[in-house]
């Protein structure tokens, strides 16, 4: 007795949300020259820009998600609505009076009034107008009132009843109506008329429930992403803070003050950061106090060579051989300053790292070429008390070096036929390789010991020749401390010294 459709459209989609981000970045205005964007603005920035990103998808999928699940509902709802009264109108007996419907204006009223529909939905049916028809036409309506009353409304009742499709919508004052219709034909060989019956929701009271969470997720999306801009501000600052305070020391560091540092608490990168930074400052305040250390000691040792120069020059007369004596003087102080300015230059390039050329060296092979170059030094009983076994990472001509002059200072503290003794052995512990020499000189005191390696410092004891300028020892502490190695006494006045020089073997390059 009915008859659906068989046209219907596809569902309405619903348009992608559009949004715009007309935000600018954050400007720096701080700076009159190339602009510069600080990073705790950048972090925040990236941080602020994911965010808003994925809030936007957040938001567009929630809002897509929940209005295609109302569309879904009103599709079920008008199919279940449709389904319930063709299974209704397939019967065909009137429930109350248990007999066969003869006409469809009975059928639809009957169905109609057992009907409680919502406010926003509305069920209403047409019975089609036939001139001298014996049954009522017209439209027939449920009972409860609806938001509107589409029935009534000529031009939205003729669009859907004119409507070649089964399904679709229309516009109303509170909004989009979704409807659904089925074609109602009156008993065969009847005259009475066939009717509608429809079925309508108004789709814009679900979707009010949609745009209200929507809203709520939106404010909620903001205001999350004001929380997430000021925690990444204050995380970004609190990372930062270590960042700015090596800028800043960095800015007041000059070079007459090197000795400001870096406390930065943790074992983070930041924190490995300062301490590099912290490295770096001692390398260029080891440097700086270098450079200091050989202009002063430049200047104080070479005024007193110049002055004699000097003087004499001002002072020298016609006489060929005073000018000959001059001339010796005078060549003898330049010599020295040049042994001076030598001397000053190896103790400033100790601090390079290119002062040692580190090779694998047999230490029998060093200390016999030592003992071999020692002797032309003086006339003394020179003795090669020991020589080690093995190899050792080091270098040999800077051993050497040091080694020579430990021999030359013994020279200069005995007298001809004396004993020295030089040799080399590893350390009971196999920990050192040892070089020695030792002498039978008039020895050194205690209070003595530590001072002799400082620059331009000599013992208090006496000493055959005064001339050195007193870097020998200097040169000698500084070539075993680039190999990160020490030098020990055993001294005593009127028992002579020993100097032993120990390099560590498996540190710093040394094996």
């Amino acid at each position: 007795m009915t008859e659906r459709g068989s046209d219907r459209p596809d569902d309405d989609t619903i348009p992608d949300l559009q949004l715009e981000d007309t935000t600018g970045g954050p400007r720096d205005s701080a700076h009159t020259g190339p602009r510069r964007m600080p990073a705790r603005v950048r972090i925040m920035a990236w941080v602020v820009l994911l965010m808003t990103a994925l809030l936007v998808l957040v938001n567009v999928v929630t809002w897509q998600a929940l209005g295609s699940e109302v569309d879904g509902r009103i599709d079920r709802a008008l199919t279940q609505e449709i389904d319930e009264f063709q299974e209704f109108a397939a019967v065909g007996v009137n429930p109350e009076t248990g007999s066969g419907f003869t006409d469809v204006s009975s059928l639809l009223e009957t169905y109609l009034v057992r009907q409680h529909p919502d406010r926003h939905e509305i069920i209403f049916a047409h019975v089609d107008d036939v001139p001298g028809a014996q049954v009522p036409t017209g439209r027939i309506r449920q009972g409860q009132e609806p938001l509107v009353d589409v029935s009534t409304d000529s031009a939205v009742r003729t669009t859907i009843l004119d409507s070649t499709h089964s399904r679709g919508s229309a516009e109303t004052p509170e909004g989009e109506l979704r409807w659904e219709k089925v074609r109602v034909e009156p008993p065969r060989g009847s005259d009475n008329p066939g009717g509608w019956f429809i079925i309508g929701f108004f789709a814009d009271v679900d979707r009010e429930g949609v745009d209200q969470t929507v809203r709520t997720l939106l404010l909620v999306s903001l205001i999350g992403l004001v929380l997430t801009g000021a925690s990444a501000w204050w995380v970004a600052g609190r990372i930062l803070a270590p960042i700015r305070l090596v800028r800043q020391t960095a800015a007041h560091i000059t070079e007459e003050d090197l000795t400001q540092r870096i406390d930065v608490p943790g074992n983070d990168d930041v924190a490995a950061l300062a301490e590099q930074f912290n490295a770096m400052l001692d390398r260029l305040e080891e440097a700086f106090s270098g450079q200091r250390r050989f202009v002063d000691d430049a200047s104080h040792e070479l005024r007193t060579p110049i002055t004699i120069v000097r003087g004499h020059l001002e002072v020298m007369g016609d006489s060929p051989e005073e000018r000959r004596e001059v001339v010796r003087l005078v060549t003898d102080e330049l010599d020295r300053m040049t042994r001076i300015v030598e001397d000053l230059l190896l103790l400033a390039k100790a601090q390079r790292p290119d002062f040692l050329h580190w090779s694998k060296t047999s230490i029998a092979e060093l200390t016999s070429d030592i003992d071999a170059k020692v002797r032309a030094l003086g006339e003394r009983d020179w003795r090669l008390e020991s020589i080690g076994e093995g190899t050792a990472r080091l270098d040999p001509q800077r051993v050497t070096q040091a080694m020579v002059q430990l021999a030359h200072n013994a020279v200069r503290h005995t007298e001809p036929g004396d004993l020295i003794r030089v040799g080399s052995a590893l350390s009971e512990d196999g920990t050192t390789v040892d070089f020695w020499v030792c002498d039978s000189g008039p020895g050194i005191s205690s209070a003595d010991q530590e001072r002799i390696f400082d620059r331009f410092s000599r013992g208090t004891g006496s000493s055959r020749d005064r001339s050195g300028a007193g870097l020998g020892l200097a040169i000698v502490r500084a070539i075993v401390e680039a190999h990160r190695g020490r030098v020990d006494i055993d001294s005593a006045p009127g028992r002579g010294a020993a100097f032993t020089l120990r390099f560590p073997l498996g540190q710093g390059g040394v094996r």
